[in-house]
């Protein structure tokens, strides 16, 4: 396994501290959260005021672009007005492109962002063959650029963030190894090596995607690389770049930089929204709240380090084995069966399973929540395939039952229930039973042939004092008696505050003994504990879309799970919306467009938030249509290679359309860009009126 110190446990990597002003990243600090001035660097007053609104929402690291010479000479005079605030936040200066605006920028900020992509080469996507010779050439051109940067930092105690982009890798890269993970790591060791071959151990890595599940699988095969082959185990920033804004950002960072913190990867995160970056703060300490929690305890003003989550000396190798393939995407192999008229596993979509909230007592109000989440509720048509009610009454199923044939409403009902009388009685009659299995009351394996009719059962434990591993066990036992008594259309579920690990369990359990079933994931977020730091501009809901995406998110990129369960004390249309965005984001179900927006900076030339508003306002309806909406080229063309069609500044009002990585119009004015936009969609096939968008949701 070698990425993570284990896949069933949290255990944080430990790794080499890294100096960064008056904090320190790594080792047994806290995660940091960092934000990014979107500002004109050269708009001093601006930027300094950003950076004050930034400090004063908590955050703990800001960085700020220098594109040239002129912005990097600007910021001494940022940082000199930020310090005369008493504002001492460590600053980055973000670099591409430009090695002289780095060694300017050394002299002012506590931290270099450097992009192996990019820092001494001109992008031209040009394909070529290299041969050994000259890649040792390239690499030995990249050594005489990069090493004064290295030697100046070492010696003003400066560090460095060696920042791969998915968006942004060079020529020699591309060609050698690909638009992969695989390229992405080795464009960051190549300038790795360069660091540890001057003595220089200053520095820490991040490896950003738009798309999570590439981000994943690109920082478990860094760690992976890196830990075996370089001297220490250097600390990880994480983020989603370009994850765009709204609920749809929040869902896709959260899911790709929680997935990685479950893993106990990471040491310092930003949250990438096309909004006020002041919002990013606030969702970054709600993603890292969890760890920080289980990570530090506070006596006296000393940080100690929560023993039990220190690395134990060594594990067995039945605790690092895993079901699926941790550096490239494959779902789980779960046999296919239907229920009413929709597909459950197999290469059948995830579907989406919701609660219905009324007590029962008042049927007339279950009736018609169950009507409006039967419907197309959302304008791309997500609904709930499946509605879930809890009763040990038969006669309370009855009569819903009858008041949805009077109505002449048909979706198929799932029922939950404690008692196997009661599952026993309802197999057949409705279109899935869930049979709740409880800690220390005995099931009997006999009691099995009670569910061997036409029906669909679905066996869920709930978890609260047994291990991953006994919980496992027990529903690995039922499923192989349930193979041997040849039952088809058999679901199997955990219900648990943290749904990784044990699901992680059940899932490799399932894999050494030939299992097949489906599984369902199950998330009450209603029952999770609250949280005891208060954190900044923190929701009730923005806790949920994070707490959800992360435990949904995590599971579906490891290619675990064929039905969502979701309760929450959410609104109806907001559970729905959450759902499906985080099916998107994990490339599940493409049921509305996909925007890979980045965040702006002082790069962008035009406000790039208003310009996402409207694009939005003109393309939301086209269903799995991706559209990358970029400042400048930095990473614009690279990371739209995922998207159909790209907006990206090209200079003061100007605008440049892209059709993947190819640019088709150049230069546009901004002021005629999203007409243009709009035509570019047409002539391509991919534009339909909003009256000509059906109701179904796209596999």
């Amino acid at each position: 396994m070698h990425y993570t110190q284990s896949p069933y446990k949290y255990y944080r990597r430990l790794t080499s501290e890294v100096g960064f002003g008056i904090i320190k990243l790594g080792g047994v600090h806290p995660i940091r959260v960092e934000s990014m001035t979107t500002t004109d660097t050269m708009n001093t007053a601006a930027t300094v005021e950003q950076c004050q609104r930034l400090f004063e929402a908590g955050c703990e690291i800001i960085r700020i672009t220098a594109p040239s010479m002129k912005e990097a000479e600007n910021l001494g005079e940022i940082s000199k007005r930020l310090r005369s605030l008493n504002i001492n936040t460590p600053l980055v200066a973000d670099i591409h492109f430009t090695p002289n605006a780095a060694l300017k920028a050394a002299e002012f900020v506590e931290n270099v962002r450097v992009n192996p992509g990019n820092y001494a080469d001109k992008k031209k996507f040009a394909v070529r063959e290299y041969t050994d010779s000259e890649y040792q050439e390239e690499l030995e051109r990249i050594y005489k650029e990069f090493k004064p940067l290295v030697l100046k930092c070492k010696d003003l105690g400066r560090s460095i963030r060696i920042g791969t982009n998915h968006g942004s890798l060079s020529d020699r890269i591309m060609n050698r190894y690909g638009d992969s993970p695989l390229g992405m790591v080795e464009s960051a060791l190549e300038f790795a090596r360069i660091c540890e071959d001057c003595g220089y151990y200053d520095f820490l890595f991040s490896m950003k995607s738009s798309n999570p599940l590439v981000m994943i699988q690109a920082y478990r095969l860094l760690v992976n690389r890196a830990d075996k082959e370089l001297k220490h185990k250097y600390p990880l920033h994480l983020g989603v770049t370009e994850a765009g804004n709204s609920e749809e950002g929040r869902v896709k960072s959260a899911i790709g930089i929680g997935s990685l913190l479950e893993d106990g990867l990471g040491d310092t995160i930003r949250v990438s929204l096309t909004e006020d970056p002041v919002n990013e703060v606030a969702v970054g300490f709600e993603i890292v709240r969890r760890y920080n929690e289980r990570w530090l305890l506070k006596h006296e003003n000393q940080l100690t380090v929560v023993s039990e989550l220190i690395k134990p000396d060594h594990l067995k190798e039945s605790e690092v084995e895993v079901s699926y393939n941790p550096f490239e995407f494959s779902r789980r192999v779960s046999k296919k069966f239907s229920i009413s008229s929709f597909e459950i596993g197999g290469d059948a979509p995830p579907r989406v399973e919701l609660h219905i909230k009324t007590p029962l007592l008042k049927m007339d109000e279950v009736r018609d929540e169950i009507i409006f989440s039967a419907k197309p509720f959302l304008k791309d048509g997500a609904k709930s395939e499946l509605v879930s009610i809890s009763t040990d009454s038969i006669d309370e199923v009855f009569e819903i039952q009858k008041l949805l044939f009077e109505k002449l409403i048909k979706i198929p009902i799932s029922v939950t229930t404690s008692e196997p009388l009661s599952a026993k009685a309802l197999i057949d009659k409705v279109e899935k039973v869930t049979l709740l299995i409880k800690e220390g009351e005995r099931f009997d394996l006999s009691d099995l042939e009670y569910y061997s009719g036409s029906g669909c059962i679905e066996f869920c434990f709930i978890q609260q004092e047994a291990s991953d591993r006994a919980v496992a066990e027990i529903l690995t036992k039922i499923a192989l008696k349930c193979q041997k008594m040849k039952i088809e259309k058999v679901l199997f579920s955990i219900l648990s505050e943290n749904l990784i690990y044990p699901y992680r369990r059940l899932a490799y359990s399932f894999h050494t003994n030939g299992i097949h079933y489906p599984i369902v994931l199950r998330y009450n977020s209603k029952k999770v504990k609250s949280s005891s730091i208060k954190i900044p501009e923190s929701t009730s809901d923005l806790n949920t879309v994070v707490a959800a995406s992360i435990q949904f998110g995590s599971l579906l990129s490891d290619g675990i799970g064929d039905i969502l369960s979701f309760e929450s004390n959410m609104l109806r249309g907001d559970e729905l919306n959450l759902v499906y965005n985080i099916l998107q984001a994990t490339r599940y179900r493409m049921t509305k467009t996909e925007y890979i927006s980045c965040p702006s900076c002082g790069r962008t030339l035009f406000d790039l938030e208003e310009v996402t508003a409207k694009i939005k306002a003109r393309t939301s309806h086209l269903k799995g249509v991706k559209i990358g909406i970029m400042g400048c080229i930095v990473n614009g063309p690279g990371e739209m290679a995922d998207a159909d069609f790209g907006y990206v500044g090209t200079g003061i009002a100007q605008i440049s359309l892209y059709v993947g990585k190819e640019v088709v119009e150049r230069n546009i004015p901004e002021n005629e860009a999203v007409d243009r936009l709009i035509d570019l969609i047409k002539r391509n096939g991919k534009w339909k009126e909003p009256k000509e968008i059906d109701t179904e949701i796209e596999a």
